[in-house]
């Protein structure tokens, strides 16, 4: 809280700065006057940025340090020494003690928390001033420094284009990183996992059973970890029945609300439709076990079929549900996208509208559908919640809707709930499932890109 309070003055100055910098640029353009280098608005933000950006990296290098300086003082004062030595009650005490400081809490279990909270105010105090008086020494000497150099001949567009230039390399090497690191833990801990058991049982096995012994005498130490059941769970719910859904209607959505729908209906309609892919899954997961499950089992009882609570046919509907919006909004896209010719050379030569849909709109506007069909297979595939909730987590390799299955995305969650070894095949496990999802995803949405691409590469 201290530091963006910092944060926020800093920015605050940053206005300052550009309004201070920007009037005396202003001052050297006029009649008689050579034309300076740069704008006044440029002179601006080239102040703005030298009394913003070094305050704000010593801030975050001061948000790092002065925890540690905080602590230190604390462990140093003479209240802190009369704690106990048992490290997790120490740790506890000091713990109470900074929520107290904080406000985070009003209430101590210990007295003793209660005497060292004042002295942790007193350094969070003491260290925040000095923070905010360094910050701000930064932020008025970066300032000055850039309005020093404020002429008409000095380029401080050119300065101003390469920090943000440097900026957007900066934000964009961390989303680079971020997603290197994610790649390479899974592929580290991966690697873990199948020293350990191997690929081929893991990719090709077919019984799922991640158990594994604490003593070597226990009955059932052996696990299985063929994966083939989870793999052909997923494929079941989110490419099978999830599609067989989502994809006639959204297609049917998307050339109503572009062919026949006034636009009045259609100006309605459509956001109503869009609202789908902005309610929570969560929701959807309460709606597929307390409605759509009951039901889908009464149903199976009435035609003579054994079926269970938590069935793939009930995840599998309310799946193809959610994902509706990824596939109509990409039809409607690439049908509307259609160039008026094709449609009015279908009429002028006799055909009617729909045939002129099914032969001439639907196929040229086949690789956009086929790259938003590929985009909701791969947000299904992704889905956890309305399996959890309504296909249950039993591993099993059937093709009847109405039993049980379960999918990667929540044997991995099952596998890292609670506390867990990580140094165990079970634990390891949920990596290398993530792996194949992640690769299986990556496919998917790289073969969709390329489709939408030439598909706008046709008709732009």
């Amino acid at each position: 809280m201290a530091v963006s309070a910092i944060a926020l003055l800093i920015f605050g100055l940053g206005v300052i700065a550009w309004l201070a910098g920007r009037a005396r640029a202003a001052a050297f353009a006029g009649p008689g006057k050579p034309r300076p280098h740069s704008l006044p608005g440029q002179h601006g933000w080239y102040v703005a940025l030298w009394a913003v950006v070094p305050a704000l990296l010593f801030l975050a290098m001061w948000g790092n340090v002065s925890g540690s300086l905080v602590y230190s003082d604390v462990i140093a004062s003479p209240e802190a020494q009369r704690l106990p030595g048992f490290g997790m009650q120490r740790q506890a005490i000091l713990n109470e003690a900074y929520r107290l400081a904080t406000g985070a809490s009003d209430t101590a279990f210990n007295p003793q928390a209660r005497e060292l909270a004042p002295v942790y105010e007193g350094a969070i105090s003491f260290y925040w001033w000095i923070g905010l008086a360094v910050a701000l020494l930064v932020a008025f000497a970066g300032g000055a420094f850039a309005f020093s150099r404020v002429s008409p001949s000095f380029r401080a567009r050119t300065r101003v284009e390469r920090t943000i230039m440097a900026i957007l390399l900066v934000a964009s090497l961390i989303a680079i990183v971020t997603t290197l690191g994610i790649v390479l833990s899974l592929l580290f801990e991966s690697v873990r996992f199948f020293s350990m058991v191997s690929p081929v049982e893991f990719l090709f096995g077919l019984n799922w059973s991640p158990q594994v012994a604490i003593r070597p005498d226990q009955a059932g130490s052996s696990g299985a970890f063929g994966a083939v059941p989870l793999f052909w769970g997923t494929i079941f719910i989110g490419a099978i029945i999830a599609m067989i859904v989502a994809i006639p209607l959204g297609l049917m959505s998307a050339i109503y609300l572009t062919q026949y729908a006034a636009p009045r209906v259609r100006s309605w309609m459509k956001p109503i439709l869009e609202i789908l892919a902005g309610v929570p899954t969560v929701v959807y997961g309460y709606f597929a076990a307390m409605t759509v499950a009951p039901a889908v089992r009464d149903l199976a009882v009435s035609i003579g079929i054994p079926s269970s609570t938590e069935s793939a046919l009930a995840a599998g509907l309310v799946m193809g549900i959610m994902i509706i919006p990824f596939v109509s909004s990409m039809a409607d896209d690439s049908i509307a996208a259609v160039p008026q010719a094709m449609r009015d050379g279908s009429l002028a030569m006799g055909a009617t509208k729909s045939e002129t849909i099914k032969k001439v709109l639907v196929p040229a506007a086949l690789p956009g559908v086929v790259g938003g069909v590929l985009l909701a297979v791969s947000r299904a595939i992704g889905e956890t919640m309305i399996v959890v909730m309504a296909a249950g987590l039993a591993a099993n390799l059937t093709i009847n809707p109405f039993e049980s299955v379960t999918t990667v995305t929540t044997q991995i969650v099952q596998l890292l709930t609670g506390d867990q070894e990580f140094d165990s095949p079970k634990t390891l496990a949920a990596f290398a499932l993530g792996l194949v999802l992640f690769l299986v995803t990556l496919a998917l949405n790289i073969i969709a890109l390329r489709v939408v691409k030439k598909y706008r590469e046709a008709y732009e």
